[in-house]
């Protein structure tokens, strides 16, 4: 029985069983381009309340990938005095992207935040968005959004033994930091 460490059985049937009768609901959303590819979007249920609204992580990296110079984003809700929760994103640029365009990294900053404002709503336009060569990944390449919340938010590192390369999360630290001032 899962009542020892995890709980009550009855929330897990509730949680992961009852959205699609007969389905097993892991969480994780999904798209199937026109050519018929499956892109893993990321956790569904990943809420950030910014200043009483609720905003999907999910949605706001869908902005940014959408974008043609972001290969990749991670959104995370940091604590904010009067937001509740503030938006920070880090994303990977395309290889050449700012070479190709004669953009500096602080002007490609400032045009993603505007189209994640053009494609969401001003609400969810990123507060910080760190430019990084890499995102802290376990080795089976999910991204560790808790080192990511631990880095916007200035906490000591917790566990990072799962991670593929641990110096990811360390060069990220210090990028934040020197962006904060």
């Amino acid at each position: 029985m899962l009542r020892g460490i995890w709980g009550d059985p009855a929330r897990y049937e509730q949680t992961y069983w009852a959205r699609f009768p007969g389905y097993y609901f892991a969480g994780d959303g999904t798209k199937v381009d026109q050519d018929g590819y499956f892109w893993l979007l990321g956790r569904v249920d990943d809420i950030m309340l910014v200043a009483g609204h609720n905003i999907s992580t999910m949605e706001v990296e869908s902005a940014l990938v959408d974008h043609p110079g972001v290969a990749e984003a991670a959104v995370i809700g940091k604590t904010h005095e009067l937001k509740g929760q503030a938006i920070s994103a880090f994303v990977i640029i395309r290889g050449g992207y700012l070479e190709s365009r004669g953009v500096e990294p602080g002007a490609l900053v400032d045009e993603l935040k505007a189209h994640v404002s053009a494609k969401i709503g001003a609400i969810a336009r990123p507060d910080d968005i760190i430019i990084t060569a890499d995102l802290p990944k376990t080795r089976s390449g999910k991204i560790m959004r808790r080192l990511l919340r631990d880095v916007a938010e200035g906490r000591a590192l917790g566990d990072t033994t799962t991670l593929a390369d641990p110096a990811v999360v360390n060069s990220l630290k210090d990028k934040y930091e020197s962006s904060e001032g």
